[in-house]
């Protein structure tokens, strides 16, 4: 019977070593070829499009379209761009979906294996430091016109202020990180849903007025922006929508958007040039 090779000695000292707790430095010495940055590939690459956030009087709340597209074709109607990081924080990705999703996976990671280590959790501006240094691991990849840029929103458990509790994390595609106030966008429809946010969103809004706000941000960049999926009535496709509050991170259910899409939908054809 052979005997199955033993673990590579730099591997296992690596693993085995107090060391970083970083899980993205772990990879990076043991296995670099497991990180995003070199697994791009330019052929038309699908991507991901719209993401916004909003805070609200119980947390922040983040939601993106269903649509991938691949040049001038749609790649997918249903895929999904807004992830959980962890029991308290979220993350939407645009850009190169197959990347972004990487970057996701490997955050998700990222944050398990620091409070594995450490023994405590990150704090929210930690987390949106860590993110920001895997961006910056694949500004390469992004020269190259494979981009892929999130939005990163949670809730701090820290906040002094307890009044503001929910916040948001813009990036660069260079990995440079950015607080945001009340909402943003992300995408090629943001500058639509950046204007509809302007419009609709105000502070205090309870969920179910947020949620609606978000809908109608997305709405409005699909209504302008090819590249955004709108909600789809007939296919039952709805945006993706997850909220982080005090008591965690939750979805928003289809059966629960459908009646607020309706609701804008007989809005939107009283008013068919708004």
């Amino acid at each position: 019977m052979t005997r199955p090779p033993d673990p590579q000695p730099s591997m296992l000292r690596y693993s085995t070593a107090r060391g970083s707790s970083s899980f993205h430095d772990f990879l990076t010495q043991v296995a670099p070829e497991l990180l995003p940055r070199n697994q791009a590939n330019a052929e038309l690459a699908p991507h991901a499009t719209t993401i916004v956030a909003a805070t609200y009087a119980d947390g922040v709340v983040l939601a993106g379209d269903r649509r991938a597209t691949m040049g001038n074709l749609i790649a997918q109607r249903d895929i999904e761009k807004v992830f959980a990081a962890d029991s308290h924080s979220l993350i939407g990705i645009a850009g190169t979906a197959g990347i972004a999703v990487q970057m996701v996976r490997l955050f998700q990671v990222e944050l398990e294996h620091y409070e594995k280590i450490e023994g405590t959790s990150l704090t929210l501006d930690g987390k949106a430091n860590r993110l920001a240094t895997m961006i910056r691991g694949n500004v390469g990849a992004a020269m190259q016109g494979l981009a892929a840029v999130p939005l990163f929103a949670g809730f701090d458990q820290d906040a002094a202020d307890r009044a503001v509790t929910g916040k948001i994390y813009g990036f660069d595609v260079v990995g440079g990180v950015y607080p945001v106030p009340h909402y943003d966008a992300i995408g090629s429809g943001s500058v639509f849903a950046k204007s509809s946010l302007k419009k609709v969103w105000s502070p205090g809004q309870d969920r179910a007025a947020i949620v609606r706000t978000v809908i109608e941000a997305l709405y409005d960049a699909a209504d302008d922006d090819s590249a955004t999926g709108g909600p789809d009535l007939q296919r039952s496709i709805y945006p993706m929508i997850m909220t982080a509050s005090a008591d965690g991170v939750t979805g928003v259910p289809d059966e629960e958007q459908q009646e607020i899409v309706q609701a804008v939908v007989a809005d939107r054809s009283q008013r068919p040039g708004t």
